[in-house]
């Protein structure tokens, strides 16, 4: 029998193998950036962007609602109807696999003229047919989590991109050396994802097939368990009662799901006709550039840990919830969001006021720094919204986290309109900071009073006053640092300035936690043995030291 992970082992599966996706992602545009003009990049990060918007449209937000769904079952017996909503999700990913796939390449030319980007048509196009095999790969994903095996997910994901990287990289290169122009560069740059598809497909087939043997294997040795009495969800028979109860669940969790690209979209499309009559199309083109090269691609980063975190932790309170046991609910909710926002605000840090170097680090320039601070800043909010949007769809209020996704866009948008004429791209990421801090805001209040959870409770000072001390502190190190080791050359003083800085985070920023009682040696029984080996030595003798200094 295949064994369930466990929240925080799920999470580090999936986070680990989302970085090393995430890395892999920024290597391949950084070599496009090197290689291609403003305009070939600009095209390429377009179509990039297009084509990860309809894929979580293509799926319909179906692999969580299968996730969710099927846990549910499996936490009360009723594995047989599990097995029947998995099989009715991969027929409606093959349907909506061909029919994105058509859509994209008809409407291609009209988005990217609408886009003020014509050269992207084909890089749109070109990476269309990826949309054939990805909604099956969802599918097979959202099964899997389900049944808390998230290995699978995490080893598909990671063999994606690196066939998606080597193609993208390698056509690029050689369409350059044949003489080809950025456009088809660009082109050629997209279709890696369709290869990155056909090889995570094979790995999730190999999979699905080892799973299958796990079950056979199981079934023998044990008799099926009986379907639990009492509640839980209706049962599910027939397949249009399966596809009903998917969409009820997947649609309102698709809006919040696309809630990132969406904005994005909102800022490729935005940002040159809101703009361009006030400060000219060669400032506009520069500030794509920024935003889609370099700012989107580093602030994607932060978010790994959230969005591992957010599919590992719906299907364990979706079975929680189904058997109504509320400690764990409150428990695993509780942790949830202090893991969020204790791993991802170092990380949001060293994006964040080290934007200048790295930035100088992966791209041929440091040009648009402050565009990826503000993008990376605002991460952290992002990171909460996704968590919590995931608390929300777990305890079966997915409407409620809809609701809050689509008024937080649309303040988003009127926002975006009003302040981008003004301030341009500035303007435009500002927007998209508080967009993320109304949904944060609001989703919190809805969980708390649903369940309880409350995210740090009385350790906001603390964690505020670690956050605002090191900011300075890391700050400074990042001017003068820079200042120092500029004789230096190349990208030396980059390469070095980031590293010390974290390394400067990392440790001082749990040494801060500690001494501020954000973290306390009572929290250390509800983390792992291996973290509380490594942690409770120094929580411990730092509580000690503080206790003694009151005194």
């Amino acid at each position: 029998m295949v064994k369930k992970d466990s929240l925080i082992k799920g999470t580090i599966i999936l986070a680990a193998a989302a970085l090393v996706a995430r890395v892999l992602g920024i290597f391949q545009k950084v070599p496009l950036e090197y290689v291609m003009d403003d305009i070939g990049n600009g095209s390429f990060g377009v179509a990039n962007n297009v084509y990860l918007l309809l894929l979580i449209f293509s799926t319909a937000g179906i692999p969580s609602a299968i996730s969710k769904m099927v846990s549910e079952r499996y936490e009360l017996g009723r594995e047989e109807e599990a097995k029947g909503i998995y099989k009715a999700a991969v027929r409606f990913g093959v349907l909506m696999g061909i029919v994105m796939t058509i859509l994209l390449l008809l409407l291609a030319p009209a988005y990217a003229s609408f886009s003020k980007i014509p050269e992207a048509a084909l890089a749109i196009q070109a990476i269309a047919p990826a949309l054939l095999v990805f909604p099956v790969i969802a599918m097979m994903r959202g099964y899997f989590q389900g049944r808390q095996f998230m290995i699978a997910g995490g080893i598909s994901q990671v063999v994606e991109q690196i066939a998606r990287v080597i193609t993208a990289v390698g056509l690029v290169f050689l369409l350059q050396g044949l003489g080809y122009s950025n456009r088809m560069m660009a082109a050629g740059g997209a279709f890696g994802s369709v290869l990155g598809g056909l090889a995570a497909l094979a790995v999730m087939l190999w999979y699905g097939r080892k799973l299958d043997e796990s079950d056979r294997r199981t079934a023998r040795k044990e008799p099926q368990a009986a379907a639990a009495s009492f509640g839980g969800p209706p049962v599910l028979t027939k397949t249009m009662e399966i596809y009903k109860a998917i969409l009820r669940i997947s649609i309102p969790i698709l809006l919040t799901a696309m809630t990132v690209q969406l904005i994005y979209i909102i800022d490729n499309t935005l940002l040159g006709p809101l703009s361009e009559w006030k400060f000219g199309p060669e400032k506009v083109d520069a500030w794509l550039k920024w935003l889609v090269t370099n700012a989107q691609s580093i602030a994607g980063i932060p978010p790994v840990l959230a969005i591992a975190l957010s599919t590992s932790i719906l299907p364990v309170l979706a079975a929680a919830y189904a058997s109504r046991d509320e400690g764990k609910v409150r428990h695993q909710g509780t942790l949830a969001m202090r893991i969020a926002i204790f791993t991802g605000m170092p990380v949001v840090l060293v994006l964040t006021i080290g934007a200048h170097a790295v930035n100088g680090l992966l791209f041929s320039e440091p040009t648009g720094s402050a565009v990826v601070a503000m993008l990376c800043g605002g991460t952290i909010f992002q990171i909460t919204m996704m968590t919590s949007n995931s608390i929300l769809n777990g305890i079966s209020r997915q409407r409620i986290a809809m609701v809050h996704t689509l008024t937080g866009v649309a303040a988003k948008l009127a926002l975006s309109l009003a302040l981008t004429p003004f301030f341009g791209i500035y303007g435009l990421v500002a927007a998209t900071s508080v967009c993320f801090i109304f949904v944060t805001a609001w989703n919190m209040a809805t969980i708390r009073k649903a369940t309880g959870i409350r995210a740090l409770g009385d350790r906001w000072f603390g964690f505020a006053s670690t956050v605002l001390i090191l900011a300075a502190a890391g700050s400074a190190l990042v001017y003068y640092g820079l200042e120092w080791t500029e004789p230096l050359g190349w990208k030396w003083p980059y390469l070095i300035v980031t590293l010390v800085l974290g390394l400067f985070v990392c440790v001082a920023y749990l040494v801060l936690l500690v001494l501020f009682r954000v973290i306390r040696v009572e929290d250390l029984d509800g983390y792992p043995a291996r973290i509380r080996k490594l942690l409770g030595p120094l929580v411990r003798r730092l509580g000690r030291a503080r206790r003694s200094s009151a005194a």
